[in-house]
């Protein structure tokens, strides 16, 4: 059964975009970028299920969530959209192009490849249970116990944006984590579907990210064959936060020629 996701609609017509986040992140994530594009078609941004405002529910899988994605177009009579979407989110939209393929204009694949990947993310889990357990006060509490086990300060800002105020006036995580990681093994696998999709793609990759290597393309021409790739030199993985305008910029090209 599909969930009812929470998401944030510019209005506007034409062919939408829908942005779609990577794992632990949330549609607020995207609020610069929404703005930009807003100017020049309807943006809608998502939150998966397990993440932002969405409900919680059982099973993590890419059918699961490319159906709860579907299910939101029907909500809000989206016939077809361009689909833009990080990491997790990324490997979500692609399963939605294999299984719904009529659905969608073009893809959008920020910085994920359409394979399995293996396990990267003990340290953030620990240090969020660390979190729950410490039940902060305040966000530089908060730090200090995501620090105990994740070195990267800007991976803990990132997570920090997970948290929110509740009824005892402490801040607790918004996530459904029990269930996020109940259902890792299956965020970690190839996106659901089979065979190829053949509409326009484009993969912004970080120059300084390990997840789509060069080896790694071969593969991915498999399953987007029409897909042009394009390398953000200084950006690791977060390329839209490291190269927000570099990202915007390739983004808005590609869409501008799909449309001349």
């Amino acid at each position: 059964m599909s969930v009812e996701l929470n998401f944030q609609d510019s209005g506007g017509s034409g062919t939408p975009l829908i942005v779609v986040h990577g794992l632990l992140g949330s549609a607020d994530n995207w609020r610069s970028h929404v703005k930009q594009w807003q100017e020049h078609r309807r943006v809608v941004a998502v939150d998966l299920r397990n993440h932002g405002r969405s409900p919680h529910a059982d099973g993590m899988s890419y059918g699961e969530m490319a159906e709860d994605l579907l299910a939101l177009m029907d909500r809000l009579g989206i016939d077809k959209a361009h689909l833009l979407g990080h990491s997790m989110g990324g490997k979500v939209v692609i399963s939605l192009a294999r299984l719904a393929p009529h659905r969608v204009a073009s893809l959008i694949v920020a910085d994920i490849a359409p394979q399995k990947y293996g396990h990267g993310h003990d340290a953030v889990f620990a240090g969020l249970r660390n979190l729950q357990r410490g039940r902060p006060e305040n966000r530089r509490e908060a730090d200090a116990l995501l620090a105990e086990h994740v070195e990267e300060r800007a991976t803990r800002l990132f997570l920090a944006t997970n948290l929110e105020r509740d009824a005892s006036g402490g801040l607790a995580l918004r996530v459904g984590l029990d269930q996020i990681e109940a259902g890792y093994e299956d965020i970690m696998l190839a996106p659901a579907g089979e065979g190829a999709f053949d509409g326009p793609v484009l993969v912004l990759r970080g120059g300084r990210s390990h997840y789509v290597p060069d080896s790694a393309l071969p593969a991915l021409r498999e399953v987007l064959p029409t897909a042009e790739v394009v390398t953000l030199q200084d950006a690791g993985h977060w390329l839209h936060a490291e190269q927000p305008k570099a990202f915007q910029a390739k983004v808005n090209d590609f869409l501008a020629a799909l449309s001349a």
